[in-house]
């Protein structure tokens, strides 16, 4: 992001009042704010309870979905790997110039590229930490193809997000076990990730689809398994992909896990905005839409703690047109950045009164941009 005093020197003049229209196209591009979004984003959505869709009229293939991103006005998307794949995990390259071309027409810039480990049966009793070690070395591979179909498409990172790697009873696993095969598999991929340019991160979550626990819960945990895997690897190419919502299913406060990442040097690869109540479900509603103190601080965070990258939406708002819902997204999340943005413009005061261990004298410095 861009921030000196000029540009904040603008936020009340130029940017005063709620942002909307052309206006938030404006804003983001004064503060070079990149904003993306996940090609799933644009639908259509199925889940347990509606196994036909939500809005079945929609067309689902990639293309389409890539032009309803770019309708919503946003600039950067997301992709998982399967897209550009066929039945047998093998790269189709057709696949790949098809998007390339789109990217180009649409001017969409493509952002991170997502392993899907989870959504084929194949994968049911894990990816990386399969007990089955031949399953394991062919999720290896879907991984490292992964990182080179992202160097093709032009990604800037790649992130695995172990939505199978986990369990759902005690006793089902040997947690050490798991947990050496998890950081062993993410040693391969971030040695491949470096040497094609590209970052790698891994994104935490509580639970779901597995019902006990993920093999990496929680950021705090991401963070340990990337400190420990770049120990191995040498450097600090291997970071953590954080998503807001999963940091409100934990019950954990999120603007806290970004400064946990910078105290042990461990790189922010990648954002994805939503929303969830604390302690819910993977809610991914529209970004903005609930817990909006918490949102602010965790903007403030990405701010203080040098974020210099995306911000991704990756919500699933079945019962709203996907365009409309990515819109509001984009919109509501650059108010509550704008939020942020003036409340860094006066943080002396706010340091000083945090010196003070008073939160009433925080809150006299905040509560007029809250409100």
């Amino acid at each position: 992001m861009k921030i000196t005093e000029k540009e904040l020197g603008k936020l009340d003049r130029e940017f005063a009042g709620y942002l909307e229209g052309k206006r938030v196209d404006e804003f983001f591009g004064e503060f070079n704010i990149l904003f993306a979004a996940g090609h799933w984003c644009a639908g259509d959505f199925l889940d347990r309870f509606a196994g036909k869709g939500y809005n079945p009229e929609l067309k689902s293939d990639i293309v389409s979905q890539m032009e309803r991103v770019a309708a919503a006005g946003i600039q950067g998307i997301e992709f998982h790997e399967n897209i550009f794949t066929d039945e047998k995990r093998r790269k189709v390259n057709s696949r790949i110039n098809e998007v390339k071309k789109a990217l180009r027409k649409l001017k969409l810039t493509p952002t991170n590229m997502n392993t899907n480990l989870w959504t084929d049966p194949y994968w049911k009793f894990g990816g990386l930490t399969n007990p089955d070690k031949g399953i394991r070395k062919e999720a290896i591979a879907v991984t490292l193809q992964g990182a080179e179909i992202a160097r093709e498409v032009g990604c800037s990172s790649v992130a695995l997000w172990p939505g199978s790697d986990g369990w759902d009873y005690n006793f089902e696993v040997n947690y050490g076990t798991l947990l050496e095969r998890f950081l062993d598999g993410c040693c391969e991929i971030n040695k491949k990730a470096k040497n094609l340019g590209l970052r790698f991160g891994v994104e935490a979550k509580m639970k779901e689809p597995r019902e006990g626990h993920m093999i990496v819960p929680t950021t705090h945990c991401a963070i340990l398994v990337a400190k420990k895997v770049n120990k191995i690897c040498g450097g600090t190419n291997m970071g953590v992909a954080v998503d807001y919502g999963h940091e409100m299913m934990n019950g954990l406060e999120p603007a806290f896990s970004l400064y946990l990442a910078k105290e042990f040097d461990v790189p922010v690869v990648n954002f994805h905005i939503n929303a969830a109540k604390w302690r819910s479900n993977d809610e991914d509603r529209v970004a903005g839409t609930s817990n909006l103190w918490e949102l602010v601080d965790f903007c403030y965070a990405a701010l203080d703690t040098g974020y210099s990258g995306w911000f991704g939406e990756d919500q699933f708002t079945y019962r709203m047109e996907p365009v409309r819902a990515m819109s509001l997204s984009r919109e509501f999340f650059a108010n509550t950045m704008k939020k942020a943005l003036l409340i860094w413009k006066d943080k002396t005061k706010l340091i000083e009164a945090q010196k003070t261990g008073d939160a009433g004298k925080t809150l006299e410095v905040v509560k007029k941009v809250m409100f």
